[in-house]
């Protein structure tokens, strides 16, 4: 069965209007005008150019910036999401605002011959580039708006959002949905700004968030989420302006 035909098994009737568009290789759950572009950052992400260097030159370059001069490797981020949501024991993963997909392309390269990695993002030009550039067997790429996600309750064996919460409209709503959509034992892992606490440095790190429209999360806003939805195992990795939170669903 192709990778989109089990995306489609998982859907929840629900919350998805119809079967959806997969003409372009992915599968396209929205109008064509959905979620417009509100700030700068989120207009480069719906840019064409910025998805064709994306992966080669935007992440990399951004990483650095966010994660500062000492911080992990791209390849040592994908060891480390790799690990935080123990793949070797998932059938299902969910990569929430996968971008071009070079995230989700190497879950499922992680995963047994049953497994799907499903790559969701709002932005066709992204969603384009990743069909081009990061598809496999075991890898399938859906069109949707991550505050409303189109699948039923503890759906995925895993679930991911990296470099992007700060990007999104209402984030926090996000971050509830992707616990709702996490089975039970599952984990899931967030990557994202971090609102440092040094008061002179604070102020140019709100500055330059006011300016582009990107949201800075503050030392327990991630962690504190997770604890009220009861989630265990919580643990926050500092990195310059970034944190990596990752946890575990009872």
């Amino acid at each position: 069965m192709a990778a989109v035909d089990r995306v489609r098994e998982l859907l929840d009737p629900d919350r998805v209007p119809g079967p959806g568009d997969d003409s372009a290789g992915y599968l396209d759950l929205l109008p064509p005008d959905a979620q417009r572009p509100r700030t700068g950052a989120q207009n480069a992400m719906h840019s064409p150019l910025v998805a064709s260097v994306y992966e080669r030159w935007w992440r990399p370059a951004f990483s650095r910036v966010l994660l500062g001069p000492n911080g992990p490797s791209m390849t040592d981020e994908r060891k480390l999401a790799r690990e935080s949501l123990e793949l070797d024991r998932a059938r299902t993963v969910l990569d929430v605002c996968c971008g071009p997909g070079n995230f989700t392309r190497h879950f499922g390269e992680t995963l047994g011959d049953d497994g799907v990695a499903v790559g969701l993002d709002v932005s066709p030009p992204m969603l384009a580039r990743a069909v081009r550039d990061n598809t496999g067997e075991r890898v399938a790429y859906v069109r949707a708006d991550a505050r409303e996600l189109p699948f039923p309750d503890k759906t995925f064996d895993a679930v991911s959002c990296f470099a992007a919460l700060y990007l999104v409209p209402e984030p926090f709503r996000v971050l509830d949905e992707l616990v709702r959509v996490l089975a039970p034992g599952g984990r899931i892992a967030v990557l994202t700004s971090y609102l440092t606490e040094w008061p002179g440095v604070r102020q140019a790190e709100l500055l330059v968030a006011r300016l582009t429209g990107q949201k800075m999360f503050a030392r327990t806003e991630i962690t504190g989420v997770f604890t009220r939805h009861g989630l265990t195992e919580v643990r926050q990795r500092i990195s310059g302006a970034a944190q990596f939170v990752s946890a575990r669903k009872p």
